[in-house]
């Protein structure tokens, strides 16, 4: 390209100005350089001496310097070697003016850094010509550099938005492998993506080793490049490994091993390992293309190591898995035929005691009044009595844990079945000389329960206490009435329960320490009864004691239907003893006073009525009460109406009954919600007392007539009848 082909854009029309410096003592002189130099239309800076000279060079940089010789502080030479000194303007064209130069003085000045001589007078053209040469070439110098200071900054940016690709494309390769890696759990599988990532990106050939926990190699695949350039990656067997290639793969795998001195130095190959955290899973040995990224290998293996890793974990754990599954089985089996055992010996058992009973009653009738056989068969029958009721312990949890058991539920006075099982744990008591005292509430205290099973649960508690208590101990037993819940509480002042043994207190055969003798006696199915006839009866049981030596107490804690009044209880008792007309009709509302005006505008029509604040205490009380008719207000705290509902369709005591919503939203969109939620009828508050009440004997006529037989129905149970 032509020389002046680089310069073609960089000519001075543009409006570009530079700086002059006019430096001379006498005013008159400095407006004449004024005046002839304005033309050229760059800026003029003048200064009266050398002292400011040097003051206006530290601010501006200039083009030319047009500089007087003679000026009485600082002359001119003096001034231009002041003005090398400096970096901005060391190199600044200096013009001297000067009405006589002789050579000893243009010399001066020229080894000063002067580039010219302007005699004065001045010639305006020369002059004018002169700077405008420096001015120029200092225009295109500046040009000059800011072109190659933009093309240095255009460089810098291209080679930082080419890093900033490559980055780019770095991340996202490895973000692909990282996914590619670890989106398998199967070791093989990670292997082989591996080497397909390495195969030819990073190397022409590779070879895999995979190492089992001991660090035996046990898996070996190894990759080359097909005919057509494509990575061809194939398993192979370990024990095909060469003898080298076996010592050079054992070497990363485990430092300590040494390879064959040659094996390493003479080939070309490249061998590391693959380490997750201080683990060492595998080895690889590859050769790397020409230039290829070595750091790119350390990475993309290194991320191997953890898929790898991952995998082998997934593994174990799938083995622990299994290993599990296998011995939960065998402990199933094993649970199954213990409780098998346990029936069949019940079984077996109650089958001599029926007999021994029915004999030592007839030696008691028949045998004469012998003081000591007398004895003889009252020892006999307290054992007898004490072996069946250990037999009938035996056979209850044999078959609540079969799912046997069926309670015979009917709604009861909890008082009675405390005094029951007081009753029955008398005797015992009575023979260990124990102090029992009772608190018992006045009013009854109702619920639904099996009176059999619940005088089980407390007589087995007040029998466990009196075991466990030193003769002449103080044992209590109380009901009270708690939020809705009935809490029956025995406590003793006996032996108490060790920390570590309280967590599983109520496991079978679980027991404290017991001395040589066994003295207490039992075989520890006591409190394992107790729990699981509660668990039957929707209660909790709980135990505490303060430690060894410091007493115990149990709590069993069951859902009852209501406290009510002694002058109440006969009225409940003859409803009991005889079918009503009417039907259990569980209220359910936050707003008491709404509430307690259903409930008796509901009873004086005759219906069994229970009233609740809240979800939580309808869900509890509904597997007891089991109404027949809910009526649910909507707007109820923590838990709204239409999830109540839903949960009460899946109670199976509940899933049938008829269920009317109470709220005071009544729009189509409303009672389309409700009906979604399960509900049979939507009343809007103030609901209208006839219309409840007809509602109810709807579904009453309703219920019935689905219990009704049909006409043939009729007249077939006739013509069995005839």
């Amino acid at each position: 390209m032509p020389l002046n082909s680089e310069f073609d854009d960089l000519g001075e029309d543009d409006g570009e100005r530079a700086s002059i410096l006019i430096v001379d003592d006498l005013p008159e002189k400095l407006l004449v350089f004024q005046t002839v130099l304005e033309d050229l239309g760059h800026d003029l800076v003048c200064a009266r001496s050398g002292a400011e000279a040097l003051k206006e060079i530290l601010k501006t940089e200039f083009a030319a310097i047009l500089l007087d010789v003679n000026m009485p502080d600082i002359d001119g030479f003096e001034t231009a070697k002041l003005i090398r000194q400096y970096k901005r303007s060391a190199r600044t064209p200096i013009i001297f003016v000067t009405s006589y130069a002789d050579e000893m003085q243009t010399s001066l000045g020229y080894s000063l850094g002067a580039v010219d001589y302007i005699l004065s007078p001045v010639n305006p053209d020369v002059l004018r010509s002169k700077v405008k040469v420096f001015v120029d070439l200092h225009l295109t110098q500046r040009r000059l550099r800011r072109r190659a200071n933009e093309r240095v900054a255009l460089a810098a940016a291209e080679a930082a938005r080419n890093v900033a690709e490559e980055n780019t494309r770095r991340s996202h390769f490895f973000s692909h492998a990282s996914r590619e890696l670890g989106s398998s759990l199967d070791s093989e599988v990670t292997a082989t993506r591996l080497l397909e990532m390495l195969v030819p990106r990073f190397a022409s050939e590779a070879t895999l080793a995979l190492c089992d926990p001991a660090g035996s190699i046990d898996l070996v695949v190894d990759a080359a490049l097909s005919p057509e350039g494509e990575p061809c990656v194939q398993r192979r067997d370990v024990g095909q490994l060469h003898p080298a290639e076996m010592a050079l793969l054992t070497s990363a795998i485990d430092p300590a091993a040494n390879a064959p001195p040659t094996a390493a130095a003479a080939s070309p190959l490249t061998v590391l390992p693959l380490s997750n955290a201080d683990r060492i899973v595998g080895a690889i040995r590859l050769r790397p293309s020409d230039g290829a990224d070595r750091a790119g290998i350390a990475e993309l293996i290194a991320r191997a190591a953890i898929a790898l890793e991952n995998a082998r974990l997934y593994r174990t754990l799938q083995m622990e898995i299994e290993e599990r599954r296998g011995i939960e089985a065998l402990l199933q089996i094993s649970n199954r035929r213990k409780d098998e055992f346990l029936a069949m010996l019940s079984h077996e058992l109650r089958n001599p005691l029926a007999p021994i009973r029915t004999a030592l009653e007839v030696i008691r009738r028949l045998a004469p009044a012998e003081p000591k056989l007398t004895w003889a068969t009252d020892v006999t029958g307290r054992q007898v009595a004490h072996l069946t009721r250990l037999v009938e312990d035996l056979l209850d949890v044999a078959r609540i844990s079969q799912g046997k058991i069926a309670l015979q539920t009917e709604p009861l006075d909890l008082r009675a079945v405390v005094a029951h099982a007081i009753e029955t744990a008398k005797p015992f008591l009575d023979s260990r000389r124990h102090q029992l005292q009772t608190t018992l509430p006045d009013s009854p205290v109702v619920l639904r329960g099996d009176f059999a099973r619940l005088s089980q649960v407390v007589a087995n508690l007040l029998n466990n206490a009196a075991k466990y208590t030193d003769e002449g101990g103080t044992i209590e037993v109380a009901l009270t009435l708690r939020q809705g819940q009935a809490v029956v509480s025995v406590r003793d002042n006996g032996v108490g329960i060790d920390a570590e043994l309280l967590p599983n207190i109520f496991e079978l055969f679980e027991q404290g320490k017991r001395s040589l003798d066994r003295s207490q006696g039992g075989l520890g199915v006591g409190l394992t009864l107790v729990h699981r006839l509660v668990g039957l009866h929707q209660g909790t049981v709980t135990a505490t004691s303060a430690g060894s030596g410091r007493g115990s107490e149990f709590q069993v804690v069951l859902p009852c239907l209501s406290e009510v009044g002694d002058d109440t209880m006969p009225a409940m008792q003859r409803s009991l003893a005889r079918p009503r007309a009417g039907c259990r009709i569980l209220v359910v509302d936050d707003n008491h006073d709404a509430a307690e005006a259903t409930k008796v505008l509901l009873e004086l029509a005759g219906h069994e009525v229970k009233m609740v604040g809240d979800g939580n205490e309808a869900l509890a009380s509904a597997p007891v009460f089991a109404p027949d008719v809910v009526l649910l207000d909507i707007g109820l705290p923590m838990m709204d109406g239409y999830q109540v509902a839903r949960r009460l369709r899946e109670v199976p005591q509940t899933r049938a009954s008829c269920l009317i919503a109470l709220t005071g939203y009544g729009q189509p969109a409303d009672r389309e919600r409700a009906r979604a939620a399960g509900f049979d009828h939507h009343l809007t508050k103030p609901a209208d007392p006839d219309a409840l009440l007809a509602l109810v004997d709807a579904w009453i006529e309703s219920s019935a007539a689905k219990r009704a037989p049909t006409a043939p129905a009729v007249a077939a149970i006739g013509n069995a009848a005839d």
